[in-house]
């Protein structure tokens, strides 16, 4: 959802910026001028015509600035991070046994995520910059400036409307929330590495083998008790070797009475 809303905010952009030259001469006046701009931002393909003030003669210009790569490069980014995670989904719900096959499939996963973070970082920033020369080449009173019209004093040239660029700032929010989004994920698929559980078990191991290596000095060995005759059971059924020995065991009272 965060990817989705990357590209769309940016790669579905288009805006407009109004002018209004005001010559000497005011049949010559044109009010209305239009500039029409959208993704992928290359500007100096933008044409639009103005009034010289100068009879009925009219110049054609053009904005300024190409600034394709870097928003091009933020929506690859944005789109090629949606179909990932869509993948990623489809396999961590229908093929978690294959994911978890040989640890291939979490040590992909760690490493795709890893480069992600990084992209998403990378392409973020350079929108963000694309982003403000692209403000400022759509600024109209920038755009005032490349009209010669409006280097004669004798005429009034004006910004009538500025474009919104509302859905470009959000466009470089969702871009570093994705960074921090796919960054966060990075510890969460490196647990399922196993490498995590790993670095903990040993400590662990450790530890048992610590007491285990201290019983064997004799203190709870099954040996202790038929060397002390404390823990065996089969010490005490000597009390009927004994009891027999001396006349007690067997019979009870028949033998008592035949010594009598």
């Amino acid at each position: 959802l965060f990817a989705i809303f990357a590209f769309a905010t940016c790669g579905g952009y288009s805006g407009e910026l109004r002018l209004s030259v005001d010559c000497a001469n005011k049949s010559e006046s044109d009010f209305n001028i239009d500039i029409a701009f959208a993704y992928p931002f290359r500007l100096h393909e933008v044409n639009f015509d103005v009034p010289t003030c100068e009879g009925k003669r009219r110049e054609e210009l053009s904005l300024i600035g190409d600034f394709s790569s870097s928003a091009e490069f933020f929506v690859t980014i944005a789109v090629f991070a949606f179909l990932y995670s869509l993948a990623a989904t489809v396999v961590y719900i229908f093929f978690q046994n294959k994911y978890r096959e040989n640890n291939r499939g979490p040590l992909i996963d760690f490493i795709v995520t890893v480069v992600f973070s990084f992209l998403w970082l990378v392409s973020s920033s350079a929108w963000a910059k694309g982003l403000s020369d692209v403000k400022v080449a759509t600024d109209p009173d920038e755009v005032l400036l490349l009209m010669s019209a409006c280097k004669q004093q004798s005429n009034k040239c004006l910004p009538v409307r500025s474009p919104v660029m509302s859905s470009l700032n959000t466009s470089v929010v969702f871009g570093y929330l994705n960074f921090i989004l796919w960054a966060g994920n990075i510890w969460f698929v490196f647990k399922e590495t196993g490498w995590h559980s790993s670095g903990q078990r040993h400590p662990a191991d450790t530890m048992e083998k610590q007491p285990s290596s201290y019983n064997q000095g004799g203190y709870n060995q099954d040996s202790y008790g038929p060397s002390g005759g404390y823990n065996q059971p089969g010490s005490y059924g000597q009390v009927d070797e004994y009891g027999q020995s001396q006349g007690y065991s067997q019979s009870g009272p028949t033998s008592f009475a035949n010594q009598i």
